[in-house]
């Protein structure tokens, strides 16, 4: 769709092993894209975040900061696999497939843009993340442990920089203004990280211990609702 989408899909190609790589890779799709590009806004939301967490994480007083920083990267491989495959094959869940088709059009705004990556991001892969991270880390995702307090302490510093982005990206794509009043007010109002993330851990939680196939139905269906509030998300304006 972009000209430059080989040399994202090339730069997304390595498989990050800590928090520094998967900035490393952000920043190198944020120096390819250009500002008409809807993944550009998406992506520079989620430096912004990295960033953050990567701070949170060299900072004393978490109970298990190898766990976080393992979330944070598997996190980010289930982003840049997205990207690999929706850029080259076509082939990535249909969440991000909505987001990819519509990077493109300019009566679309850049906020809108970074909810519905954040969107296919937390509601569809954050719960595959946190289940990995568990596997890896030898833990169970359940509430009140380390993890999940770790998990959560990073809820204000992440809704800090959500609230940023919802007062600087409230322009259309190429950067114009909107009209004074539009569908995004009662959309930008409404965005809740920290709930969307509990959710993500509850979801974490029920998949835990099940059968592959079970997990398997469940995240397709989890696709499906996921595609259908990203398509709401990215109504263009008028």
């Amino acid at each position: 769709m972009f000209p430059y989408d080989g040399a994202i899909a090339a730069a997304v190609g390595n498989t990050p092993r800590s928090i520094s790589d998967v900035l490393a890779t952000m920043q190198a799709i944020d120096g390819i894209c250009s500002d008409t590009d809807g993944l550009k806004w998406f992506n520079q939301l989620y430096l912004s975040v990295t960033r953050a967490v990567e701070a949170k994480v060299s900072a004393v007083g978490f109970g298990d900061p190898g766990w976080l920083s393992e979330l944070d990267v598997q996190f980010a491989n289930l982003y840049f696999s997205a990207l690999a495959g929706g850029l080259t094959e076509g082939s990535c869940p249909d969440c991000w497939k909505v987001m990819l088709s519509a990077r493109h059009q300019t009566r679309i705004a850049r906020i809108q843009f970074a909810f519905a990556g954040m969107n296919a991001h937390i509601n569809h892969d954050l719960p595959v993340a946190i289940v990995l991270t568990s596997v890896a880390r030898n833990t169970i995702p359940r509430h009140g442990t380390a993890q999940y307090n770790d998990y959560t302490s990073v809820n204000a510093v992440l809704g800090g920089l959500i609230d940023i982005a919802k007062r600087e990206l409230n322009v259309r794509l190429p950067g114009d203004p909107l009209p004074a009043v539009s569908h995004l007010e009662d959309l930008i109002a409404s965005w809740n990280l920290a709930e969307f993330r509990e959710e993500a851990w509850d979801a974490a939680e029920n998949m835990w211990g099940e059968p592959d196939a079970e997990i398997a139905a469940r995240m397709d269906l989890r696709d499906v609702l996921v595609a259908g509030l990203s398509r709401a998300l990215l109504i263009p304006v008028p």
